[in-house]
């Protein structure tokens, strides 16, 4: 029933795991009893589509690509202000713009909190390079736990993209393309994420059925 599947996810979540290839060049995770007393842990066996793969990949390079070309631009325009960067089309379509100004760093916050100078206050451009890279190595993992923690960061960057996303067009009145294409791949990896998480529920559901 319902009542014990949370039950029977924390149990199979800290059994060992092996991983091998299914069909049509899924990934699945078998997570097996340990030997011992009578009791008998479910077996589970979860496949990760490849194309799920295959658009997780792509999704975060294009995201590290932009952050650091991003990070480079804000670089750049910290150095010379009169830099003008490809992504700059006009007045009103300019990342450099963007990311040469306070909302460029902290995401226009942690200078307030911790200071300008602070460790803390890094250019956005760090924050979603080290949120791709978390995104793509984690990804690689198929657990329960993991799905949990990719959703939930994925939820986390949405809100973010919209708190800049109102910053860029009520504050700053500018059209950053490297901005907008970022926000457009947080929410790609935030159905990604949403997905995985209903392959995860599926197959448990199943488990439990045939239990």
């Amino acid at each position: 029933s319902g009542g014990h599947a949370p039950a029977a996810v924390a149990r199979a979540d800290a059994l060992p795991r092996l991983r091998s290839r299914g069909p049509n060049g899924r990934r699945r995770l078998c997570v097996r009893a340990r030997p011992g007393k009578n009791m008998a842990a479910p077996v589970l066996r979860v496949s990760t589509p490849r194309w799920e793969r295959i658009a997780r990949f792509l999704v975060c390079l294009l995201g590290i690509l932009l952050s650091v070309y991003a990070f480079h631009v804000e670089r750049e325009k910290s150095r010379d202000a009169n830099y003008r960067a490809m992504c700059d089309l006009s007045n009103s379509i300019s990342c450099s713009k963007v990311f040469g100004s306070r909302w460029g760093r902290g995401f226009g916050l942690f200078g307030s909190i911790f200071g300008n100078n602070s460790a803390i206050n890094q250019p956005n451009s760090v924050y979603g390079l080290l949120f791709y890279v978390f995104q793509l190595l984690l990804g690689m993992t198929v657990s329960a736990m993991a799905a949990l923690i990719l959703m939930t960061t994925s939820i986390v960057s949405v809100m973010g993209s919209v708190y800049l996303a109102y910053i860029l067009y009520f504050v700053l009145k500018d059209f950053c393309i490297i901005c907008i294409t970022t926000y457009a791949l947080n929410f790609i990896l935030l159905v990604l994420n949403y997905k995985r998480l209903v392959y995860l529920n599926e197959a448990w559901k199943q488990q439990l059925k045939r239990d």
